[in-house]
């Protein structure tokens, strides 16, 4: 197989090598007499400054003073400033230049986001003590002879930054020089295209380096060879293709990411690699990396690649050691170096999201024995099949495990199907997301309930089997399309939260959540289309978070009641008022309370006055109304004068009472001076014709 990656190759490279040379320089000078007599004075005025400041205010270095001319608008630096200061800030002003400083006990200078491009050659010279210097933001590109000369002079510097210069490599190097001291560095948005072997030969004690935001094509051998001290690089968005030969030791933190790799390899030696976090997130990854034999590598970010676009896990592996075979040339051509390497790795935390990922890595993944955190969403899943090699002929199927697993995030995959043996092999498996798939949540069966193997399990189900996960505490079903949630379907798990909103068309079966209602503390039933007719609940006992949000509801389900409720959300949905009592028993424990988007009646809120009287937050009643006979107001507004607003519905009840007690009585009288007057008539009538 032919890759073609030969021809372009970084190669980040460190020496392990600890003997240093002797450092040796001397500080040229001018011979010209007006220079000598200007330095003669500016030294008498530092020691005339030093003592006179002692003698007068018996200033000590444990008297820190800082001021701040952060964002006022100078065109200069002020002329007024304290002898004393530590810290001086400046940034944010339209400095243009900077001439000689003298403020002797300064150790931090902030110049960033001026117009600086000049600085006078000795504008540094008396500030024996500063450590930290920021010229971020700036324009340093500009009067490079007196800039750079002016950095020279300053010995004792530890932090260095300038970023946002539009320095180019050779103007870097220049800044640079004289920098023995330099022990973290930063050069982010300048126009770096590469790092010379030369770039760090006087900053020998840096210990952090950051480049980012450059134009970075190569990095030549032996960039890093001096920097035996550096622990942390970020190289993010530049313009680096290949990583082939990586070989930085003592490195702890490397940052790759929003550049173009396509691979990243390292030669397998038996010394040991310090790396602990590598991001190789936002490339044009392939493979997975093939990292260093020996290593203490914990965090590994991956994600926004390209890893997985191959057929299949079996494919992707033979790729990587081929390519691993033809960047290093090994004679002795590896089975599976990638295997080998990874099998070695004690990485907690892993993240895969945004790749292009049809099967699941079952077998890569399951190398990582203490692995605790995989973020595998936003991939192309929909299913996960238990397709494994297996060593035998006997046709059994050949069981890995995930050994220390706890969080997995499958979230908008697609995925329809998990097979119960890769649910098996979860073994630790602590908080699930699969927001956003297919899953249908598989009925309780008895040959689960009475705990026989797994592998009369139909492997070829198109449910999931929850109750497999014993240790499983955290699980997210939101929008997954779900049919039916069977009774018990939770059973066997130890649910401390459960999300099933946004699955408009479930029926939940009234026994859906026993087994699981002594443990369940947080429970997400949002945006379901559920009616109070719909919904049933069991006795939560251990519930303290309730979300009822976004449905049909008109009723409090009242096995509420025996719920530690602390926090419930009612906002969306019919309720016209809730049952008082209901209120009152849940107020025991209840502290926070959502009820906007309801059609309350406003005469009918006696819930609310139990829930001010127990002081019960209430964050959204501002924009909560209610109605009246007249009109709909905001629930605010009733409470201010709710006797007001209700008292002339108590008088229109009465009045139309008092109105109906008279019309009936009037319509009575009529009725029996009728029947008298009809009996009277009869009678005469009678008489009449005898």
């Amino acid at each position: 197989m032919k890759h073609g990656y030969k021809r372009v190759c970084v190669s980040v490279y460190m020496s392990s090598d600890n003997s240093s040379d002797t450092v040796q320089f001397n500080s040229s000078r001018s011979s010209s007499r007006g220079r000598m007599v200007r330095h003669m004075f500016s030294n008498l005025l530092l020691v005339w400054s030093f003592s006179h400041d002692i003698y007068i205010t018996g200033l000590t270095h444990d008297d820190p003073k800082e001021q701040s001319w952060n964002n006022q608008n100078l065109f200069s630096v002020p002329l007024d400033l304290d002898i004393s200061l530590r810290r001086l800030d400046l940034s944010n002003n339209f400095i243009r230049q900077l001439h000689t400083l003298v403020l002797p006990y300064l150790e931090q200078l902030d110049l960033s986001s001026n117009q600086l491009d000049l600085i006078s050659e000795g504008a540094f010279e008396n500030l024996a003590q500063l450590e930290e210097l920021n010229l971020s933001r700036n324009a340093l590109n500009n009067n490079l002879g007196s800039n750079s000369k002016a950095l020279q002079s300053i010995s004792r510097l530890k932090s260095l930054d300038i970023s946002m210069n539009g320095l180019s490599d050779d103007e870097v190097e220049l800044y640079l020089r004289n920098k023995y001291s330099l022990d973290q560095l930063k050069m982010t948005g300048n126009a770096l295209t590469r790092l010379s072997h030369s770039l760090f030969k006087e900053s020998k004690s840096l210990k952090a380096i950051t480049i980012d935001d450059n134009l970075i094509s190569v990095i030549e051998q032996g960039t890093f060879e001096p920097l035996s001290q550096l622990e942390m690089l970020n190289l993010a968005k530049n313009n680096l293709a290949h990583i082939c030969d990586f070989k930085l030791h003592q490195l702890k933190y490397l940052n790759l990411s929003q550049n173009s790799l396509e691979f990243f390899v390292t030669r397998e030696d038996d010394q040991l690699y310090r790396l602990e976090i590598l991001d190789l997130s936002f490339n044009k990854l392939l493979y997975f990396p093939v990292v260093p034999k020996m290593n203490r590598m914990r965090y590994l970010y991956l994600q926004n690649n390209m890893v997985g676009a191959l057929n299949s896990e079996a494919t992707m592996v033979s790729e990587a050691n081929s390519l691993y075979n033809e960047i290093i040339n090994e004679k002795i051509v590896r089975k599976n170096n990638l295997h080998s390497t990874w099998r070695h790795m004690p990485l907690i935390y892993i993240d895969l999201s945004y790749n292009h990922f049809r099967s699941f890595p079952l077998e890569t993944l399951s190398l990582l024995s203490s692995l605790e955190t995989l973020n595998f969403s936003y991939n192309c899943l929909q299913s996960i099949i238990w397709n494994i090699r297996n060593y035998s002929d006997s046709g059994d199927r050949r069981q890995l495990f995930f050994p220390s697993l706890k969080h997995l995030d499958l979230q908008s995959n697609g995925l329809g199907n998990i097979s119960p043996l890769f649910l098996n092999a979860l073994q630790q498996i602590d908080t699930l997301n699969l927001q956003e798939n297919s899953v249908q949540p598989c009925a309780l069966m008895d040959h689960l309930r009475n705990s026989q193997s797994i592998q009369q399990i139909n492997l070829n189900t198109s449910c999931v089997a929850f109750g497999q996960l014993k240790t499983l505490k955290h699980l997210s079903l939101n929008e997954n399309n779900i049919k039916i949630l069977h009774p018990n379907t939770f059973q066997g798990t130890s649910l401390v939260s459960l999300d099933l909103s946004r699955n408009s068309h479930m029926v939940m079966h009234v026994s859906a959540l026993e087994g699981v209602q002594k443990t369940l503390q947080s429970l997400i039933i949002s945006e379901m289309n559920m009616s109070s007719s719909d919904l049933s609940l069991p006795c939560m006992t251990a519930l303290t978070q309730l979300n009822l949000s976004n449905n049909h509801l008109d009723i409090i389900p009242s096995t509420l009641s025996c719920s530690p409720l602390s926090e419930i959300d009612l906002r969306n949905n019919h309720f016209v008022s809730f049952n008082h009592s209901l209120i009152q028993a849940l107020s025991v424990h209840l502290d926070l309370m959502y009820v906007s988007g309801n059609y309350f009646n406003c005469c009918e809120s006696k819930w609310l006055t139990v829930l001010n009287e127990s002081k019960i937050k209430l964050p959204d009643i501002s924009n909560t109304e209610c109605f009246t006979s007249e009109s709909n107001i905001l629930m605010t507004e009733y409470v201010k004068s709710s006797s007001e607003y209700c008292l002339f519905r108590r008088k229109a009840q009465e009045v139309h009472f008092g109105q109906m007690f008279i019309i009936v009585l009037f319509v009575f009288v009529l009725l029996t001076v009728f029947i008298i007057f009809t009996k009277k008539l009869c009678c005469t009538q009678r008489s009449f014709i005898v």
